[in-house]
């Protein structure tokens, strides 16, 4: 089964959780109008029933209290039917307007016993009152209440009953007229009207799933898009076109920040496999020179052309010498451990650095490139001389490879300049670095390449070869310089020269004395 891609996984997640977020919906909608349906039927059919609201009023104004309709049960009966009279003498003394308002007959002729009468009224009855009401069950579930929540006649009152307070001439309440809601939905029309209202809720939700289903297609095609287009440029890289490039999005900043990293990434991995080729050639080269030379001395005095003398046997030497430097440099590079001091311990590094200068004097004289070393002179006491902590044999490899660098790509007649010194602030205080600046005449360095010099595979252009034709070194020796200084706790830096070629600042922490 083939794989599905992210953009259609993204939108079958949101669409099942759309759709479980619907069929929740639907669900709680159902309960909701079935719980909530009772107690709306019992709040408009009390709102019907002002009529029996006057008629508990106006029995407890006639009494004083609800205890005769708490010792008389026919008496609470007969007060909640519509269509019946009650006789004011049995509710007590005091004839009432509100009495006659709701249909109650006249006093009793004086051969009538005092008990209640059940009548048929004068006259209709009010039209708020519901003729089914002892029919369909609503006398079954009215209740009355004193001002205390006591009960005294009709049903307990049930959750989501619905009440109205009920009221004395003086505006005191004085007890609760409550109507429980119906315990089921039996009636044709609360299943229709529930049916009704559950398809509305379903024909809506629908619609709505619908369009966050077309909306989320829309999203996950304009969110995930940029996404297969980062996959398909790292397949590129990987496949080794690192020229791919992706056109950077305009609409989303996270994405043209992702997409300019993805970018700046592949320019640097396309940089680094130009320097990569460029150094292997480099090296070719620098290997091709020696093995040609020592192939050429060999064959001459294989076809007798010229015989094995001391000379022949330097010149060997010489060629082979270079090609181990070279080898020794190329691992040297590679491996950065071995480049790690392995002994640190107090030394004088201007011991280090005379010795180097004084190691390639010869060859600055035939190169015809003068020297010069600068110095304060109460360094000339060991006592005054400045120390580091440090390893003697790499510090001179330092000031070899940097002093022969100078006279690699410094021109005929031209000169290096070594100043060394101590630190020191703008307050005039002695600091605890100790500097050497090596400046050389021209040719320079541009500005865009003096950034690169000490990267292990990065050689300077043409412009900076020496007029012998050589091509000079491996383009390793900066970049070992660099890690053994840093070994040390030091920095070197690049930067070009007031005399015309190039500077190289050297850095290290001088020990307190």
């Amino acid at each position: 089964m083939q794989r599905l891609s992210l953009q259609t996984k993204a939108f079958l997640t949101l669409t099942i959780l759309l759709a479980v977020m619907m069929m929740m919906f639907i669900g709680f909608s159902r309960v909701g109008l079935q719980r909530g349906l009772g107690p709306y039927v019992a709040e408009i059919e009390l709102a019907r029933m002002d009529w029996l609201v006057y008629r508990l009023q106006d029995v407890y104004q006639q009494n004083g209290s609800w205890t005769v309709l708490k010792e008389n049960p026919a008496l609470w009966r007969a007060v909640r039917r519509p269509l019946m009279n009650l006789q004011p003498e049995t509710l007590g003394n005091r004839p009432t307007n509100r009495l006659q308002h709701s249909g109650m007959a006249p006093q009793p002729s004086a051969n009538e016993s005092p008990v209640t009468q059940l009548a048929p009224p004068p006259e209709p009855p009010p039209p708020s009152a519901s003729p089914a009401l002892a029919s369909d069950g609503l006398a079954r579930r009215l209740a009355l209440l004193d001002a205390d929540q006591t009960l005294i006649a009709g049903a307990p009152a049930l959750p989501g009953s619905a009440r109205t307070p009920l009221k004395d001439d003086a505006g005191r309440t004085i007890g609760y007229l409550i109507m429980n809601p119906p315990e089921g939905l039996e009636r044709e029309a609360d299943k229709a009207f529930l049916e009704k209202q559950l398809g509305f809720v379903l024909g809506t939700g629908a619609a709505g799933l619908l369009l966050a289903l077309l909306l989320s297609v829309w999203l996950a095609h304009r969110w995930l898009r940029p996404i297969g287009v980062l996959m398909s440029g790292a397949k590129s890289l990987a496949s080794g076109q690192l020229q791919t490039r992706i056109p950077e999005q305009t609409d989303s900043e996270e994405f043209s920040r992702l997409i300019h990293t993805f970018n700046d990434m592949a320019q640097q991995l396309d940089s680094m496999e130009t320097s990569r080729r460029q150094w292997i050639g480099d090296m070719a080269h620098e290997l091709r020179t020696p093995l040609t030379a020592m192939r050429a001395e060999i064959e001459a005095v294989q076809d007798g052309v010229r015989h094995f003398d001391a000379h022949t046997a330097e010149r060997l030497h010489r060629q082979l010498m270079r090609l181990i430097q070279l080898v020794g440099d190329l691992r040297e590079s590679v491996d950065s451990a071995s480049i790690a001091p392995a002994k640190m311990e107090p030394m004088l590094p201007m011991l280090q650095l005379k010795e180097a200068i004084v190691a390639l004097q010869t060859r600055f004289e035939q190169a015809g490139v003068s020297i010069e070393l600068r110095e304060p002179r109460e360094w000339a006491l060991a006592a005054h001389a400045p120390r580091v902590l440090g390893n003697a044999q790499q510090l001179h490899r330092v000031f070899l490879n940097l002093i022969e660098n100078s006279l690699r790509y410094t021109d005929s007649g031209g000169r290096l300049q070594i100043a060394c010194s101590v630190h020191t602030d703008r307050a005039g205080r002695t600091g605890d670095q100790f500097l050497v600046v090596f400046d050389d005449t021209k040719p320079g360095v541009s500005l865009q390449e003096l950034p690169h010099l000490f990267e292990r595979l990065y050689r300077t252009e043409s412009s900076r070869q020496r007029a012998t034709g050589d091509l000079g070194g491996s383009g390793l020796g900066l970049a070992i310089c660099r890690s053994i200084v840093q070994a040390h706790g030091g920095q070197i830096d690049a930067a070009q020269s007031p005399l015309g070629g190039l500077r190289i600042t050297l850095t290290l922490a001088l020990m307190e004395k």
